[in-house]
């Protein structure tokens, strides 16, 4: 089970980084059109992207592998194992929606576009792959990915934690395929024009995704009502700080205070 939710928000959390600053940057950079006024062919440079983006996955699971084996050493409890991966979904939750006025880090950096004109192309190709693919290197636009790596380590199995980081990775690298279609300026303007416009969207597929595996986790601990209660809290939550944010959600003023502010105005 938790290795499903795992694959589940690893891949969620991967398809939204399309909308991330290097994740645009990728889709107007490498493509047929681009590619092909610099000489190359955009199959093979796709191929390297894809490769880099692999190796960058398998190194993030290096890392998750090792402390998803000191959790398995720990022999945790399975309920304690569920309250922290309800913990943890929660927090995705409320850092995604900006429930309490702030997010996890969100790592402001991009891949360096001078690479283009300064390396072969197996060098900057698979080179932005393995920094897209790792997850923590460039932008990260969800707190699923957070959830990501927490979910793997909790599965506490060095070789399912790999498998969900190389998993984050290669969907990562492959939404660069989706570029192959944009052979001439005006598809690629439009695809990207399509791609921007689902941006919303996107990030409220990765906070009910989040949401999901709060309440499968909630109804591993308590059964079906403890999951509907945990997920009701939660979209109160969201729905009550995103009116705070939009100012509709104001302090009542009472009748008479009311009266004397309009008596002071006159």
């Amino acid at each position: 089970m938790l290795l499903s939710l795992a694959l589940v928000t690893a891949v969620v959390a991967a398809a939204r980084g399309v909308w991330s600053p290097c994740g645009l940057s990728m889709l107007s950079s490498l493509n047929p059109v681009s590619e092909r006024a610099r000489g190359h062919r955009f199959g093979l440079t796709a191929a390297w992207y894809v490769a880099g983006a692999v190796a960058g996955g398998a190194a993030l699971g290096g890392g998750l592998a090792l402390a998803a084996f000191g959790v398995g050493r720990a022999g945790a409890r399975d309920s304690l194992t569920w309250a922290l991966v309800l913990g943890c979904a929660a927090i995705a939750v409320a850092s995604d929606t900006r429930m309490f006025g702030r997010s996890l880090p969100v790592h402001p950096r991009q891949v360096d576009e001078r690479w283009l004109t300064t390396y072969r192309r197996w060098i900057y190709a698979g080179g932005y792959g393995v920094q897209i693919g790792a997850g923590f290197a460039t932008y990260i636009m969800t707190a699923a990915v957070y959830l990501t790596a927490a979910l793997a380590v909790l599965t506490g199995s060095p070789a399912q934690a790999f498998l969900v980081a190389v998993v984050f990775g290669a969907v990562r690298g492959l939404a660069i395929v989706g570029c192959a279609v944009a052979n001439t300026p005006d598809r690629l303007r439009s695809l990207v024009a399509r791609i921007d416009g689902w941006a919303t969207p996107s990030t409220w597929v990765a906070t009910a995704v989040a949401a999901g595996v709060a309440g499968v986790a909630a109804a591993q601990l308590g059964g079906a009502p403890a999951a509907g209660v945990t997920v009701a809290v939660l979209a109160a939550g969201v729905a009550i700080s995103r009116r705070w944010a939009d100012g509709v959600v104001s302090c009542p003023v009472p009748a008479q205070a009311g009266t004397r502010a309009t008596s002071a105005a006159s």
